[in-house]
């Protein structure tokens, strides 16, 4: 059977979330715990890959496997034998040919910036030491909203088959009197879209770039047109949105 799992981490220790040679990432955490506690090799797919040092408040990935299992005491146990950084909030079955990847209908980033130094925000925020006018970086981010190429915010080398994604939402908010929030949701990203899209809106709020100087961005398709990305710490991915009917009804324990 083929079940989604639901997870959180703090990315700060890892080189991201794929696994990779000789580096300590959060799916090779997972799949290690998950192999350990169900007895045989399980490889996990997850819904993105997330870069060093972002953090995730919602993951999600999916595994296969032929053991019965206890769905709520699977997800205990594994959150005890990971690592304080990670947890697992729910595993779930689904249908046969769910993929946690391309199934998503839409996924939410947060960027959390804190505007003065503070020693409780300085692994999920970053600290800018400079005077940003939010009203510009929000009249640019607008200019986002819809279906467009964004060759100009994706890491060069990209495989995939196309840079056009729809966004739907892309807004700054206050979250307190030196602590604001970007958000932004689209039906897919690239890689390193939404650092990408940050540090050039950095580049409007401190003048550097006029608001309406983002359609022209935009319009270039090159990366070097573009700002430089955002320090990873400020970004988590916190929602993967899914259609309903590829989730099955989970019953207390599978035979």
């Amino acid at each position: 059977m083929r079940y989604f799992l639901q997870l959180s981490y703090d990315g700060t220790a890892y080189h991201g979330w794929q696994v990779q040679p000789n580096a300590d990432t959060v799916q090779a955490r997972l799949n290690a715990a998950l192999s350990t506690l169900l007895r045989h090799e399980v490889s996990t797919t997850g819904a993105g890959r997330t870069d060093t040092g972002v953090h995730a408040r919602m993951m999600v990935a999916h595994f296969d496997t032929e053991r019965a299992f206890d769905c709520k005491d699977l997800c205990f146990r594994l959150s005890r034998l990971l690592p304080p950084d990670i947890a697992v909030q729910k595993i779930v079955p689904v249908s046969e040919n769910a993929h946690a990847r391309f199934d998503a209908i839409r996924r939410a980033y947060h960027y959390d910036i804190i505007c003065e130094k503070s020693p409780f925000h300085r692994f999920f925020t970053t600290h800018i030491h400079y005077q940003l006018d939010f009203n510009r970086m929000n009249e640019a981010a607008l200019l986002l909203h819809g279906k467009h190429d964004f060759t100009s915010f994706s890491k060069t080398g990209s495989d995939t088959k196309t840079n056009i994604c729809t966004i739907n939402e892309a807004q700054w908010l206050q979250l307190g009197k030196n602590y604001w929030r970007f958000r932004i949701s689209a039906d897919r990203f690239l890689r390193g879209m939404v650092r990408a899209i940050v540090g050039t809106l950095f580049n409007v709020g401190n003048g550097k770039l006029s608001p309406e100087e983002l359609n022209t961005i935009l319009q270039q398709a090159n990366r070097s047109a573009a700002g430089e990305s955002a320090p990873a710490k400020g970004l988590s991915l916190v929602k993967v949105s899914y259609p309903d009917n590829i989730f099955k009804p989970c019953p207390v324990f599978y035979q």
